[in-house]
């Protein structure tokens, strides 16, 4: 097990008392490595094999961990590996974006287990409430009861100052001005009873790459999440980090030079946001990218030198990060089809190689691996980390 992975989680304590510190640095170990022996897990927390087998049972019998099949062909006895029961606990996630809004259900294997999703032209707060109130009615009305009453709670992923987001080219700001008097942690809580948390949507993206994608494979490492509009994430020794105010990795404020060489920033040169003004300028009815994944097939003409200008503005920004922190890859994902991700990253690593590189070391540039839905799954991890995980 890497090293670092063992820093950033912690080690054991051995002293009467911490009982819940133990059990969550287990479980963080198991959700981390996937299957892992009580041995192993023992030598990596720096706890006693009895204190191990201890926990693992007390884990077990709550429902939080099952027993792998048995692993043999080795010397001594097979080993059995530890791993998360899918149904230990649930929790929503909920990701509110520009264009539409997305509700997840996950296990705690983090597998999607049910979602509803809304399209818009505009978020208006009340439809996004109405919503949610449907939508979490209909989803727990589908569970047992006992999987019902293993609901953790609600994590909650949007933009940054959800009331001031850039529309450079629509001057009707009126209806994102509402969420600037939205206490949404108090009305989502009114509403559904459940434990409410916020965080940046393109964290929430970076935290399920970290935690069910190829996160898992880099130490550190920057993300760029491609939506209406682009952001990102930041992954230091083996852990999202989110800074002092939760706004770490805005990598969509990176400055960047127009067509006309004034002064703009990433958002504005590398998002879907321009390829939905190109196609209302030959009306063509942008809505489709959201609903439909065949209409960026079917939009070639304009999708293609979007990918293009978008590639060269991330092959710079990517560039411009690792100046700062030597990054060892950058990872790219959006909500749009696998086939156009891949594209786009191919197009960035070759953007990459013909780029001035003198003072830095080349970053990997990889595809991420959860796709449209991962702000909504990177919410619903919050609750589940907050109550679980270290």
């Amino acid at each position: 097990m890497d090293d670092g992975i063992v820093r950033s989680i912690s080690t054991g304590l051995s002293q009467r008392g911490v009982r819940d510190h133990n059990e969550r640095l287990l479980l963080s170990l198991i959700q981390r490595n996937g299957g892992v022996p009580a041995s192993d897990l023992a030598k990596w927390a720096g706890l006693s094999p009895p204190t191990v087998s201890s926990i693992l049972r007390r884990l077990e019998a709550d429902g939080l961990v099952m027993r792998g099949d048995p692993v043999r062909g080795k010397v001594g006895k097979p080993s059995t590996p530890m791993m998360l029961s899918p149904e230990g606990t649930f929790s929503f996630g909920l990701k509110i974006g520009r264009r539409s809004t997305e509700l997840v259900l996950i296990d705690f294997s983090g597998n999607v287990r049910d979602e509803r999703h809304m399209t818009y032209l505009r978020p208006l707060p009340d439809e996004i409430l109405a919503f949610v109130d449907i939508s979490i009615n209909s989803i727990t009305n589908e569970l047992s009861t006992h999987e019902a009453e293993r609901i953790c709670g609600l994590g909650v992923a949007a933009a940054f100052e959800i009331w001031n987001w850039p529309d450079r080219q629509d001057d009707a700001r009126t209806e994102f001005s509402e969420w600037r008097s939205v206490d949404l942690r108090h009305e989502l809580y009114m509403r559904t009873s459940l434990s409410v948390s916020l965080l940046n949507d393109a964290t929430a993206a970076c935290q399920a790459e970290h935690t069910y994608g190829r996160g898992k494979e880099f130490r550190d490492y920057a993300y760029f999440f491609i939506g209406a509009y682009i952001g990102g994430g930041v992954v230091l020794d083996n852990a999202v980090y989110e800074g002092r105010q939760g706004n770490a990795g805005a990598l969509g404020s990176l400055r960047s030079i127009g067509p006309n060489g004034e002064s703009m920033q990433l958002v504005d040169m590398a998002s879907i946001r321009q390829l939905e003004m190109r196609l209302n300028e030959v009306d063509l009815n942008p809505r489709l990218l959201w609903a439909d994944p065949d209409s960026w097939t079917t939009f070639s003409r304009y999708v293609d030198p979007w990918i293009g200008q978008t590639a060269q503005e991330l092959s710079k920004a990517a560039l411009s990060v690792c100046s700062v922190i030597d990054f060892e890859a950058i990872l790219i994902d959006g909500a749009f089809p696998r086939f156009i991700r891949d594209e786009l990253v191919d197009r960035v690593r070759r953007y990459v190689n013909t780029q001035d590189t003198r003072g830095l070391i080349r970053p990997r540039i990889e595809a991420g691996s959860i796709g449209r839905k991962a702000r909504a799954i990177g919410a619903a991890t919050r609750p589940i980390d907050s109550q679980f995980m270290l």
